[in-house]
């Protein structure tokens, strides 16, 4: 019986761990996310590089979260809750591990951008915006994930439609410019392919609110309307 218990506490520091660790690796993203955007706007060629050479920080907390999620199960064996929790958190790594990427992608497309002088670069006065909604998104999921909070999840859900209605409206304007000055179109298309990211990143902390809901409710609420 004592032993049980000790194996009982022990995977409670275990799991206790892998959370924190998960919340670590969403801010290291969030903060990825934010230097590629300050890198976009200010020209900070130093600062891209910086993002796009810390991506492999955030795969190998991917790689190292999945094998302890893994060994966990193995282990320990966990009953229906607690295995819930431990497939959630394996698909939020991995949404975490694809936000990563998109920063990535965002400062990759700066240093194109501003490499060739950026001269005849449309306004990204938008694209920051749309930026601090997805960044919002991110940083409210990882707070539902810490508290396990199915009604600031479902409001995360439901603002995912606000980032995709900023995408098209970036869209417009920026088709707008290229028609309008043919100079803007290679800038105009690399603002595009950061605005996608910023989208998909949208995407990625919906994924991971819609992981929370499935971890206190066993519901998987994936492609269904969440109610308001």
């Amino acid at each position: 019986m004592a032993m049980t218990e000790h194996a009982s506490k022990q995977y409670d520091l275990d799991l206790g761990s892998i959370r924190s660790r998960v919340l670590a690796m969403g801010g290291l993203v969030e903060s990825q996310i934010r230097r590629a955007i300050d890198a976009l706007t200010t020209g900070n060629l130093v600062l891209t590089q910086e993002v796009i050479e810390a991506d492999h920080r955030v795969n190998a907390m991917e790689v190292e979260l999945d094998g302890d999620c893994s060994q966990l199960i193995v282990r320990r064996q966990p009953a229906a809750g607690d295995l819930r929790m431990i497939f959630a958190i394996m698909k939020t790594v991995t949404d975490l591990e694809r936000i990563g990427d998109e920063a990535q992608k965002i400062a990759r497309m700066a240093k194109n951008i501003h490499e060739r002088g950026g001269a005849q670069a449309p306004p990204v006065v938008e694209v920051r915006h749309a930026a601090e909604a997805a960044i919002s998104m991110l940083r409210r999921t990882l707070d539902c994930f810490a508290r396990l909070d199915c009604d600031g999840a479902a409001e995360v859900i439901r603002d995912d439609a606000g980032i995709d209605t900023e995408f098209r409206s970036i869209l417009r304007q920026l088709i707008t410019y290229m028609m309008e000055d043919p100079r803007t179109i290679s800038t105009a298309l690399e603002i595009v392919w950061i605005a996608k990211a910023i989208e998909r990143i949208g995407d990625h902390a919906k994924n991971m609110a819609e992981y929370v809901i499935y971890i206190v409710k066993g519901t998987d609420v994936r492609h269904t309307k969440v109610a308001p």
